[in-house]
C-alpha cells in the first residue's frame, strides 16, 4: 500500500509505482471516476495477466489512459470533429472510442480496429503517465458481481497480493466513465456514466 496525496502527488512515491510498471507489474490507483487497475500498455505479459486477473476475454480489450490530447493523437486517428469534442471535455470522466494507429499493441485493439481512450482529471494518473512515458492500460479495480471499491483498503480486500502495488489516494465514490464512440461522423453514446452526455446527442 502506497499512500499518495491525490491533489499534490509526491513525485518520489509516484516514481516507486512507475518502477513497478516498468518491471511488468500491475498497480491499482484512484482516478476521477473509480479505483482503477492497470499496467504498461507495451508489456504484453502484464496485459495478459490483467485479463486473467479480471476474468476478461482477450476479445474484449481494455481501455488505456493518455496524458493529454497530443498524446492521444499518437495512438489514435483523431478527426477534426473528434478533436473538437475531446478538447471541450478532457481531462474528464469520459472514455472515447477511436480508430487505432498501428503503434497500439494488437491485444489492446478490438476487431473493429478501435480502442478506448481516457484522459482522467486525476493528478495521480497524470503523473503516472508522464513519468512512465507512455499510456497505461486501465480498467475498474473490481470483479464481476462485486460492488466497485471506493477505497484502497477495499481494493486490497479484492486483489491482495495478486497485484504488485496499490496506491492509496483516499476515497473515490465509484461511478464509471461515460463511453462515447467518435468513430463515425457523429458521436454515439455507448454508456451513460459520470460524464454529462448531453452534448454528444
Amino acid at each position: 500500500m502506497l499512500p499518495i496525496n491525490p491533489d499534490n502527488p509526491q513525485a518520489r512515491l509516484i516514481a516507486k509505482a512507475v518502477d513497478v510498471l516498468k518491471h511488468g507489474g500491475i498497480i491499482c490507483y484512484p482516478t476521477d471516476t473509480v479505483y482503477g487497475i492497470g499496467c504498461d500498455i507495451f508489456n504484453q505479459k502484464a496485459v495478459k495477466r490483467l485479463h486473467q486477473l479480471k476474468g476478461q476475454s482477450k476479445q474484449k480489450p481494455f481501455s488505456f489512459m493518455c496524458g493529454d490530447l497530443k498524446n492521444v493523437s499518437t495512438y489514435c486517428a483523431v478527426s477534426n470533429n473528434a478533436y473538437r469534442l475531446m478538447k471541450k471535455n478532457l481531462p474528464g470522466p469520459y472514455t472515447f472510442v477511436l480508430p487505432t494507429m498501428k503503434i497500439v499493441p494488437k491485444i489492446m485493439v478490438t476487431t473493429q480496429k478501435t480502442v478506448g481512450i481516457r484522459v482522467p482529471a486525476s493528478p495521480i494518473c497524470q503523473m503516472l503517465i508522464e513519468m512512465l512515458g507512455n499510456p497505461i492500460v486501465t480498467t475498474t479495480a473490481g470483479l464481476a458481481h462485486n460492488e466497485l471499491p471506493s477505497s484502497a483498503f477495499e481494493v486490497e480486500l479484492l486483489f491482495g497480493s495478486q497485484v504488485d502495488e496499490i496506491i492509496d489516494g483516499g476515497e473515490v465514490l465509484p461511478q464509471p466513465s461515460s463511453v462515447i464512440s467518435l468513430v463515425g461522423p457523429e458521436p454515439v453514446v455507448l454508456r451513460e456514466g459520470k460524464g454529462d452526455t448531453a452534448m454528444f446527442r
